[in-house]
């Protein structure tokens, strides 16, 4: 059964971001714990971790404080949708975000999706306002898991060229 939802998490970045994570939507688990990918079998937060050499956050504010001292942003490509639990599939009716306030206050590098249906939406949703193409990267949720953690971090260093300082 599909329901309307309206996203309520703030986006997490400051001025040092260079980097821009991508899903779709909060699940019910994220809106319920109050922050992205707060299912305790998604793996997106131990793959953060394990890209940057980190011990996995366990609090919201660990969360956000990995996300800044490595330089990235995190939001999603909609800001509401009609959807069926957690199920990108089923996703309806999508009404982007507007990155273009983060997208001003942060000097973002590059775009990656945390999966391939967020990918989609935003290139059908958000390159036309940004202009920045988005890398897919694989799902960290439990349904992927033709994905193994070792694979997902592998895929995930993909974004370290670009949180290098730049001389």
């Amino acid at each position: 059964m599909s329901q309307k939802v309206i996203h309520t998490i703030a986006p997490v970045y400051d001025s040092n971001s260079r980097v821009l994570l991508l899903g779709t939507i909060p699940s019910p688990k994220s809106r319920e714990t109050g922050f992205y990918y707060g299912h305790p079998q998604n793996r997106f937060w131990k793959v953060l971790a394990a890209v940057f050499d980190e011990e996995i956050p366990d609090t919201i504010l660990k969360k956000q404080q990995l996300l800044k001292q490595h330089r990235v942003a995190l939001w999603d490509v909609l800001h509401a949708c009609s959807i069926a639990g957690a199920e990108d599939a089923s996703i309806r009716e999508p009404e982007p975000n507007d990155l273009r306030p983060l997208l001003k206050a942060a000097p973002i590098q590059a775009v990656f999706c945390t999966g391939q249906r967020a990918a989609a939406l935003y290139q059908k949703h958000l390159l036309p306002q940004t202009h920045i193409p988005a890398v897919a990267l694989p799902s960290t949720s439990p349904a992927n898991c033709a994905k193994s953690l070792e694979q997902l971090i592998k895929a995930y260093q993909q974004i370290l060229p670009y949180l290098e300082e730049r001389a």
